[in-house]
Parts: structure tokens; sequence; C-alpha cells
């Protein structure tokens, strides 16, 4: 949450202390407690926080190091136990996660990077070398971007206004939309050509002539974890996800948890209460937040989250939310700095008044079960790697199973999972033309490849099998999704994107994870004497779909005014009279397979409208006179 950011001038003009407060300025608003600088002739660095942990009300950021480097940090340090001990001769009184951070780059350089457990995103300016380093978390939750300007200067910044309003002009990044249009913007990308995100896994090094991105983690497909016994499994994973938890309870303020009625966000709150009636962690209180939306057809989570407050003896907040207000933003009074959905309109709302009330500065998120868990473990990656590797008894075993289960012919089902093993782009061939979207201008589509995007965001090597293909790709979208999130007014903890817990998950066999009838094996057998049963028997969730279609219905007039010429036509992504009629198909409830895409097309042309008349972005197609009315 705490604002980090910078300005380097590679012709040696010098740093104005006005030129720093200016350039965080934007970001002002998530780092409300103070503002500090540093300024070494043509670099200077600016550092507002925000504390979520008694330890960093301690800090003094930018923060010098020992050997006369200056270092901004924002983040909780997970492993600072291990470190302190690893760094015991080199820290000398201070145990501040930057002060901990500060030695082990002393001491490692930027080998120190794989050493750091936690959610985090840093800056270091290494004098002596006269080079500036940025680096990030291994999945992105933190965020970093930068602007270089090629022989002039270098500005950077996590959060992406900053940038944007720097005063310059920007082009619209044609990738960027492209991988918008397939599942989330790549993680390197930002709606800017000329402003980069730096990458999740990896830092840069940036010096007057060069810039320069390397990894220092990468998805390992030779990992994996094999115990006897499904016990052995589940004790393992009960004791990482115990330990996620309770680093993510690491905090001087009350915590507000997400409380859908699922099984993630009632395993995370569960887990918590556990942990905090055995003193295991120190935190002010554990309060949880919880909607529901009565217009939805088979809404019934208000039947779940309150299993979990019958066994935590205490009631949370309930937000009755009703699809009439916009889910999704049409209109942008204030500047905001990319197109997207994000959450609901109206929960975040509701929310954020929550949060202001009682004063809370984490909240915890289930994001990242689904994905990890199994449940978005296709059953065809499994069939696919035993039919590949001549398990044919085992093999036929799994299709009987599944076929029954799906209600589908044995045969289907056996050209599927084959058809996992062919090359994306055949694979996109063989869809069906009911399964692509109409409203792509073809050659855009091309261009980018955004069809085959649908299918597979990563390919890997040929030779890995179908499970590593698909950890790939969970690891790929999810970094994606995390990249792509908006600002919060709190700071949002995920612990099932901890590294250690998603490593282990990503390692054990798929049988684990995924039994017919069962997407969450794991995890159910695991939590079975922590989560009410009545949750972990739960199979599925309240579909949120109609909420669109009334938020298009309700501002069907604003939007038919856009579409008959939109942008988005004129600059050659979308076909118009198709993506209007997709649209309309919305607005009168035929939803689509893949929603997101086109809503996240609607949200590109509203919100390019708005930064092409504020002059943030420059088109080289014909522009509007004015924000739509």
């Amino acid at each position: 949450m705490s604002v980090q950011a910078g300005i380097w001038n590679f012709d040696g003009k010098p740093v104005t202390l006005e030129s720093l407060t200016t350039i965080s300025e934007p970001a002002a608003q998530w780092g409300p407690e103070g503002i500090t600088t540093y300024i070494d002739g043509s670099l200077g660095m600016v550092y507002r926080p925000f504390h979520t942990t008694a330890e960093a009300r301690l800090e003094r950021q930018p923060y010098i190091t020992s050997g006369g480097n200056v270092i901004t940090w924002d983040g909780r340090l997970d492993n600072r136990d291990e470190l302190i001990l690893a760094l015991c001769k080199d820290l000398i009184d201070e145990r501040t996660d930057v002060a901990i951070v500060a030695a082990a780059f002393e001491k490692w350089g930027t080998g120190c990077f794989p050493k750091i457990t936690g959610d985090w995103a840093l800056t270091i300016w290494h004098r002596q070398n006269r080079e500036l380093i940025l680096a990030r978390d291994y999945i992105g939750i933190k965020h970093l971007f930068y602007y270089r300007k090629p022989g002039r200067m270098v500005l950077w910044c996590n959060y992406l206004d900053a940038l944007a309003l720097c005063g310059d002009q920007f082009t619209l990044s044609e990738e960027y939309a492209a991988s918008s249009f397939g599942v989330y913007p790549d993680s390197h990308l930002t709606p800017y050509r000329e402003v980069l995100s730096l990458p999740p896994a990896s830092f840069v090094r940036i010096r007057d002539d060069s810039c320069r991105t390397d990894p220092y983690w990468t998805f390992n497909p030779h990992l994996k974890t094999r115990y006897k016994t499904d016990a052995e499994y589940e004790s393992r994973f009960i004791d990482l996800f115990r330990q996620s938890v309770r680093r993510r309870l690491r905090t001087d303020s009350p915590v507000l948890a997400d409380l859908s009625g699922g099984q993630d966000s009632s395993a995370i709150v569960c887990m918590a209460d556990d942990i905090l009636a055995k003193r295991e962690a120190e935190v002010p209180s554990l309060d949880t937040f919880s909607f529901f939306d009565p217009e939805e057809p088979d809404e019934e989570d208000f039947l779940y989250f309150t299993k979990v407050e019958e066994k935590r003896g205490r009631t949370g907040y309930h937000a009755e939310i009703h699809s009439t207000g916009n889910t999704f933003p049409v209109d942008y009074p204030n500047f905001v700095a990319s197109p997207g959905i994000g959450m609901r309109e109206e929960l975040k709302s509701e929310q954020s008044d929550v949060i202001r009330r009682g004063k809370y500065r984490v909240t915890l998120s289930g994001a990242g079960g689904d994905e990890f868990l199994g449940y978005t473990l296709d059953p065809r990656v499994q069939i696919a790697d035993l039919i590949m590797s001549l398990r044919l008894r085992p093999a036929s075993k799994e299709l009987f199973a599944w076929s029954v289960l799906a209600g589908r012919p044995l045969i289907h089902l056996l050209w599927e999972s084959l058809l996992l093993r062919f090359p994306t782009r055949l694979r996109t061939r063989l869809r069906k033309k009911t399964d692509l979207e109409p409203w792509l201008n073809l050659h855009f589509d091309r261009r980018h490849q955004i069809r085959s995007r649908l299918l597979r965001s990563v390919e890997g090597s040929r030779w890995w099998s179908e499970t590593v293909r698909h950890w790939l790709q969970t690891y790929a979208r999810t970094a994606a999704r995390m990249s792509d999130t908006r600002p919060f007014i709190a700071e949002r903890r995920y612990p099932f994107l901890d590294q250690q817990l998603t490593e282990f998950l990503m390692s054990i066999p798929n049988a684990q994870l995924v039994r017919p009838g069962n997407r969450r094996s794991l995890s159910r057998r695991a939590l079975a004497h922590i989560v009410p049963d009545e949750i972990l028997a739960r199979r599925t969730k309240a579909g949120t779909g109609r909420c669109y279609s009334l938020t298009v219905e309700k501002n069907w007039n604003r939007i038919q005014s856009v579409v008959h010429s939109p942008l988005i036509s004129h600059l050659g992504y979308v076909n118009e009279s198709a993506f209007r009629d997709a649209l309309q198909g919305l607005r009168t409830g035929r939803v689509p397979i893949h929603v997101g895409p086109l809503l996240r097309a609607l949200s590109l042309e509203f919100w390019l409208r708005d930064v092409v008349t504020r002059g943030v972005i420059r088109l080289r197609a014909p522009t509007v006179q004015g924000r739509p009315s």
C-alpha cells in the first residue's frame, strides 16, 4: 500500500523536491502518513507510508544501507526469522523489514531476491554502480511501473496513476488491448506503450544507456512432491496453509476477511480463528464481510456464510447487494489509470464504507483458491497424461468415471483429452465457430492470436506433460490477474497465493487435487475438522451474469450512442456491428460464454474516450470531441 516513486535524470540535471512531490502526488491517497525524500543530484526517491505492522512504524524510508545504497520497500516480509538468523552478523540493531532486506542485498546483491518471501516490491539505487534496480514478488501481488525515456530519464512508481499523469502524452498499447481481450492483460504491459510493468518474479537493472530485465524465480517443471499416503499430503497441506494464514495475520491493525460462503474464504476465516485461539498471532480483531444478491438466480451464499458465523459465534458485516447500480463503470468523473471491470462497483462501495468505519488496514481474500486447489484443473489433463504415458487401464477408468459424471459420450471426452496434445494454433482452427468471438476484428485477432490466448496463455516445452503445461498456465494467468488488480483502500492479502503453498500444490499428483466428482479433493479432506461440513459439501456457487446484463440495460442509451461509432472499431480492434449485436444480446440476458472479453472491450471504449479527452493518450485514429453524454 505504501507509495514508492522516483526520478533519475540521465543528463545530470538535478532533481528537485518539487518534482518528487509532483510525481508522487497522484498516488498520495495510498500513502497518507507523510512523505520523505532522498535526493542525490540527478537521482531522487520519495516514499509515502501506509503502515500495517508494528515494525513498519519504526521504519524511515528511503533507507540508506551501510554501503551507501538507497532502498524503498513496499511489502510484507514473511521469512523474517530465517533471514535474521542468516544475517545475524550483518544486521545492527534494527529489525524492520526494510533493514533486513537491505542487509540481504548488501550481502548477496541481486541474489537476495529469491530468498525474500512475501508480497513485496522494492527499489534500490546502487550508488557506486550508478544503477537503478527494481524488483517484485514471485506472483506480482505488489506492483511496480517504470517509464524510461532513453538517453533522458526514468520515472518509476508502484502506482500507475503517478506515471500516467506525469505530463507526457502516451500511445495506446495495442498489445495490452489484445491480451485483455484474451483473459487478462500480460503482466508486463500497461495501457500505455511507453510505460511498462515490472514482470513478477523479476528485477530490472536500469542505467543511462541500458535497461535489462532478468527473472530471479521461474516455474520449475521438474519439481515433484510424492508421499505414500493421502494422510501425508493432507498433513503437509494443512501445515503450509496454516503458515500462510498466520503470515498474513502479521499486523497491528484490525483485519477484515472476505466471507462468501465458498470453501476458500471459509477456510481462511476458520483457520485464522484457530490460529488466534491458540495465540499463534496477535491481531486486534478479525471480522468478516459477506454480501449476497437476492436478485441473482440460485443465490444461496447467505445460507452458507452464516454457517461459518455460527461456528465463530460472531456475526460479521452483511451487505445486501441489489443489481440496480452500475456493476462496472460507464463513466469516469475522476481519472482512472487503466480500464477494466474489477470488483463490482456496488460491492466496492459497501466494503469501502465498512473498512473506513472499522479502520481496517488489512483484508484477507480467497483469490487463488480456485486456481491452485484444483477447481480449474480440467480432468482431461490427467486423462491425456495417462494416455501419453501408456497407462491405459487407469486412463480408461478416469474416462469412464468422468463420462458418467459429465453425462457426455466417452468418445467425445477421449477426443478432447487427446486434442490437448495438439499445438495451440491447430486447436484454435479445430474449435467450433460458435466458440469464437464474432465481434473481434479478424485481422486484429490473427495478428495477436487472441483466440489462442483463450485456450492457452503460454506454451512451454513441447515435451512437457499436460499437467506441467496446466500449472505453468495457471501461474501465468494468476500473475496477470494480480498485475491487473486495482488499488484498494486496504492492503489485500491472499493466503492461497503463498509461494511455498503454491509450489507444493503445483508439485503433487493431480489425483490428490481432482478425483471424479470431487474437484477439490485434497482441501476437502484436509479441512474436514476445520470448516463446517455444509461448506465442504457445497458444489457450486451462484453466478453473477445477471448483474452485467442489468448494467448494460440501465445504461443502454449511453452505450448505444458510443458503440455506433466506437474508437476501438476505428482502431481496428472490433467489428462495429457485431460488437453492438453482442452487447444487445447481453442486454437481453444472453450472456456469452466469454463475457469477460466483451465487458473488457466495452470498458476499454469508455476509458479510452476519457483519457483521450484528458490528453493522456494520443490516437492516430479519429477521436471524440468530449466525453460521452
